[in-house]
């Protein structure tokens, strides 16, 4: 099971349960249900797609977000898709507001690194270090474990489009995790 499915207390009807609450009555109960069962898992998305000190903004900012539009939410998609959404487009603005977003290229085919090697700090700042296009798919995909479909919907795009972006974005992780390792090989050796 994804995360996109939240939490395995509940099911995606409580969830419109909730929801139907919270619009019939603006229930400050039903929401703060809502934002209890969801907050973790898109404050451990807005952390690794935005880092530390955007993650609690762009958090709050899509549930500002989700509570003025959630009458328009047509349940085609689990509750915690339509929210990871919202927060993509709050981290996209944050990422367009600072100047100088870091690219790499990605045009030659690395050889496969050897995974024992990078340590959880190597893979984080790797990470942190992608494109904003290509974090968002990892983050999804490998770090969050959303499918290419579920991923699609939530950033209005193409399954396709979400594979390649990925695929993309591990030859980028490799090519960063790789020219580390070899100027840590070089460091020692001097």
């Amino acid at each position: 099971m994804s995360n996109l499915e939240g939490d395995t207390s509940h099911d995606a009807g409580s969830d419109r349960e909730l929801v139907q609450a919270y619009m019939r009555r603006r229930g400050e109960q039903e929401f703060r249900v809502l934002y209890r069962r969801h907050t973790p898992a898109l404050y451990r998305m807005a952390y690794r797609l935005a880092g530390a000190a955007a993650a609690e903004d762009a958090v709050q900012e899509t549930w500002c977000r989700a509570a003025r539009s959630i009458a328009q939410f047509e349940w085609r998609s689990t509750l915690l898709t339509w929210l990871t959404g919202i927060l993509i487009r709050c981290c996209r603005e944050s990422w367009s507001s600072n100047v100088g977003v870091l690219t790499l290229p990605v045009d030659a085919e690395p050889e496969e690194p050897e995974v024992e090697n990078y340590t959880a700090i190597d893979l984080e700042r790797g990470i942190e270090a992608l494109p904003p296009g290509y974090r968002e798919i990892l983050v999804l995909h490998d770090v969050e474990g959303f499918t290419h479909a579920e991923i699609a919907k939530a950033l209005a795009i193409m399954p396709g489009t979400s594979k390649s972006q990925l695929a993309r974005a591990r030859r980028a992780l490799r090519q960063r995790l790789e020219s580390r390792t070899t100027l840590a090989d070089g460091e020692a050796a001097s």
